[in-house]
């Protein structure tokens, strides 16, 4: 006899409708202002979490101040040493505690040291930044909502702490794990809105100097980069990379025109660090009437970044957008820290900061702040800017008046559609680095570059570039102009939350294509069919070569769509396909040239004879796949890494780009080319002096170790074009690649089927705790690794009928 579940749901639901109702009846206490005049975390909060499997928490709540109590206490139970960690890079204090030389995780910034990192954070924490974009009225500061959330985060956080005891190795019994405020929290979202701006500069805002006597000077020496404008594009192309990024991400969004259902779908599929900071967290929040939202946010965060609700999904992906520009300064010749602006001087503003060091004396150093931003040293390695008597250059990050993306990624979880996706997205400029796909239930589909970036303007170049402007711009969608003209100000456009940022309707954008794609080039191949153009510079770049991800996506999501009748089971065969397209591009004329070698032998780089013959047959039968069982899949893997990074692009191929073909070029690989015997001869002997097979399985070599237990990981990296996008570091003294690294983080595959629920399967495919004793610290890497997917639970009914779920009330102490 069939058992009926309605009396077990009926049970299950009561006590859930009970303990919100406790949780309403605790009283509120207003929040209080601390010693340091930074808002504390108010009291008397609560709320109940139900967790379902793999540990996933559906926070429920009565307000935004208690959804937040909930969501900080759920994520402090998972990732309190991570969080931890990021609370002592904003409030500037690693050098005491884990030294001035360490590096941090680069999780909040790109500081190589803890130093700088500290200098620059305790400078915004001593300037009151933070506290006063706090203190803005929406809509160009948060709103009360967010204000509210955060709040309770920050209590529901300290609530944990207070409550429990920690066992995470990574930092039981350290004194550096502490109770947090709503400040610590906005700062962390502070951080994580200059990640691509400022945050990318630390290193150059806290080394510059004022030149020492007769005018040299003090911080990175070379020569202006003006006197050398390709080595300035190439160092700027090369430092906006994206692919050069350790984040990435492809997103896909199809139209009810190509599906089953005639209802939309999304496939998100962010690449981001496995450890540190940049995590995500797989959680639902919900409070009654007013807000019920699946997905994950980056630590630290009390909304959910990419996710679903019951219309609508969306993911994000790493955009091509500049965040930033310079301003070169004409220097006043009495007083290398004044500037001239149509003449007149006007002084610079000393940040003066001192970091306490542990083993040490404290350090004091002065950063220097204008009107346009602070002096930077140099933007990375390779592009010095160097502060003269005459000169020195100011870095402009609008973002840095930016504390809005989490009220946009609330905005979007209340969202109905693509076009209320769209509309949340003008309300509130939040984004600060990324694009936006999203799918609705009623067969929309949207991918736009709603970023936060400075208004260049091709004409304001045109007129206001200098020297080293006009070869960085075109290169790279970096401007630098003339700070001695108050002519060359940046303007503003009159639908911006902000002054001297794009308003969304210069964004590019596209509606309700059969599909939209990103990949992390430009806008412009959103859809090949309907290309994107007529966008300022800044944006990204149109009618160039894109990236073989980008070609590999589109030639797949292109014949998807064409195929038609979609599901949600097309976009998890998509993620795991594992398609190799510089593979299905190259490695047959490989092959041939490998086989064409005289006496099956090349030259390797240090001028040895390589017996490579083995290596042509493997290369002609390999699958043209990173599937973890792949044979040939890790030697290509080595080989067309070596060549490329050896060989220029237009001395690889026979067919070159074309424009008109920007997904099929370039392509034939020239088998006489140079490269190919020398990589296949540094490949072959790199694998043989590592004890690698050549045709071993990819999986035994790209791993991850969760406990005792080596896990075969699928997918490839950046330079092979896949899809599941995995990186692991090569390590040729430990035999081959260390631990995969970063990749494919939190996966979605969302669709609609005409239910009251959405169709939803998730993977977070470094799991949900960082706690190796937590039983949710290798689950969902064993189903990655399997590739296997979490059914997500989003209605009720769903959630409560969950065979491993778990009900607890949880509230401050008072």
């Amino acid at each position: 006899m069939r058992l009926s579940t309605r009396p077990i749901l009926r049970r299950v639901a009561l006590t859930g409708a009970a303990l919100l109702a406790a949780s309403a009846a605790v009283p509120q206490a207003s929040a209080a202002a601390a010693p340091d005049g930074r808002t504390a975390a108010g009291g008397g909060l609560s709320a109940v979490i139900r967790y379902t499997e793999n540990g996933i928490p559906h926070i429920l709540a009565r307000d935004y101040a208690h959804l937040g109590f909930g969501t900080g206490w759920a994520q402090a139970a998972d990732q309190v040493c991570v969080l931890a960690d990021g609370f002592v890079t904003v409030s500037g204090e690693r050098s005491r505690w884990f030294g001035a030389d360490a590096a941090p995780d680069f999780s909040l910034s790109s500081a190589t040291k803890n130093l700088s990192s500290d200098l620059y954070f305790k400078g915004v924490r001593e300037s009151g930044t933070v506290e006063k974009l706090l203190a803005t009225p929406a809509p160009a500061g948060p709103t009360k909502d967010l204000k509210e959330l955060m709040r309770g985060w920050a209590a529901g956080y300290n609530a944990w702490l207070a409550q429990n005891k920690i066992t995470d190795p990574a930092c039981k019994g350290a004194g550096w794990v502490r109770p947090v405020t709503t400040a610590d929290v906005a700062a962390r979202g502070f951080a994580v809105s200059v990640l691509g701006g400022q945050g990318r500069g630390i290193d150059g805002i806290t080394a510059a100097r004022p030149p020492g006597p007769a005018g040299s000077p003090t911080g990175p020496t070379a020569l202006p980069q003006g006197a050398d404008p390709a080595a300035a594009a190439e160092a700027a192309r090369e430092y906006f990379d994206t692919g050069r990024y350790d984040m990435g991400s492809n997103a896909v969004a199809f139209a009810g025109s190509t599906t089953a259902s005639g209802r939309g779908l999304l496939l998100g599929n962010p690449h981001y660090p496995w450890h540190g900071g940049r995590r995500f967290w797989q959680f639902q929040q919900t409070i009654p009437g007013e807000l019920n939202v699946s997905g994950a946010s980056l630590l630290g965060t009390a909304v959910v970044n990419i996710g679903f609700n019951e219309k609508v999904a969306w993911s994000h992906t790493v955009a091509t957008g500049t965040p930033v520009n310079l301003h070169q300064l004409a220097l006043d010749p009495a007083d290398p820290t004044a500037y001239l602006v149509d003449g007149t001087p006007e002084r610079m503003t000393r940040r003066t900061v001192t970091v306490p060091v542990t083993g040490g004396a404290p350090v004091t150093r002065t950063q220097w702040w204008t009107r346009y931003g602070p002096v930077v040293s140099d933007l990375g390695p390779s592009l010095p800017l160097p502060w003269t008597a005459q000169t020195a250059y100011a870095l402009n990050d609008p973002n840095a008046a930016n504390l809005r993306g989490s009220d946009t990624a609330l905005a979007m979880g209340k969202a109905r559609s693509v076009a209320g996706i769209q509309d949340a997205l003008g309300r509130t400029q939040g984004l600060p680095w990324v694009n936006t796909v999203a799918a609705d239930s009623a067969g929309g589909t949207l991918f736009t570059q709603a970023q936060v970036l400075p208004r260049i303007t091709d004409e304001l170049v045109a007129r206001c570039s200098t020297p080293m402007g006009r070869a960085t711009y075109p290169a790279s969608g970096l401007a630098v102009l003339d700070g001695s003209r108050g002519d060359c100000a940046i303007g503003s456009d009159p639908d911006a939350v902000q002054p001297g940022v794009f308003g969304p309707g210069k964004a590019p954008t596209l509606r309700d294509a059969p599909y939209a794609e990103n990949s992390n080039d430009s806008a412009w191949l959103a859809n090949a069919d309907r290309p994107l153009t007529g966008y300022e510079r800044i944006w990204g770049n149109v009618a160039t070569a894109r990236s073989l991800r980008t070609r590999g996506a589109v030639e797949d999501v292109a014949a998807m769509a064409a195929k038609g009748r979609l599901t949600v089971a097309d976009l998890q065969k998509q993620q795991f396909a594992n398609r190799v397209p510089a593979g299905e591009l190259a490695a047959a004329d490989a092959a041939k040239a490998c086989s064409a070698l005289p006496g099956g032998t090349a030259t390797a780089s240090d001028g040895g004879a390589v017996d490579v013959s083995a290596a042509c047959g493997v290369l002609a039968s390999w699958d043209r796949t990173t599937d973890s069982t792949s044979r040939g899949a890790l030697l290509f893997d080595r080989f067309w890494r070596k060549l490329t990074a050896s060989t220029p692009t237009k001395d690889l191929w026979l067919v070159p780009f074309s424009a008109a073909d920007p997904v099929r070029t370039p392509r034939t690989l020239d088998q006489a080319a140079p490269g190919i015997g020398r990589a296949l001869a540094d490949t072959v002997a790199e694998l043989k002096a590592s004890g690698i097979a050549l045709d071993a399985p990819l999986g035994e070599h790209q791993f991850v170790v969760r406990g005792a237990r080596k896990l075969p990981v699928s997918g490839g990296t950046e330079a092979l074009g896949v899809w599941n996008k995995i990186e692991a570091p090569w390590n040729a003294a430990a035999g081959g690649y260390a631990e995969v690294t970063h990749g494919s983080s939190h996966i979605q595959a969302v669709g609609w089927d005409g239910g009251r629920c959405p169709v939803a399967r998730t993977l977070l495919t470094y799991s949900q705790s960082s706690n190796p004793g937590s039983p949710y610290h290798a689950d969902q890497t064993r189903m990655y690794s399997e590739e296997r997917w979490v059914t997500a639970r989003f209605c009720e009914r769903d959630i409560l009928t969950s065979p491993k779920l778990k009900v607890a009330l949880v509230r401050e102490r008072r």
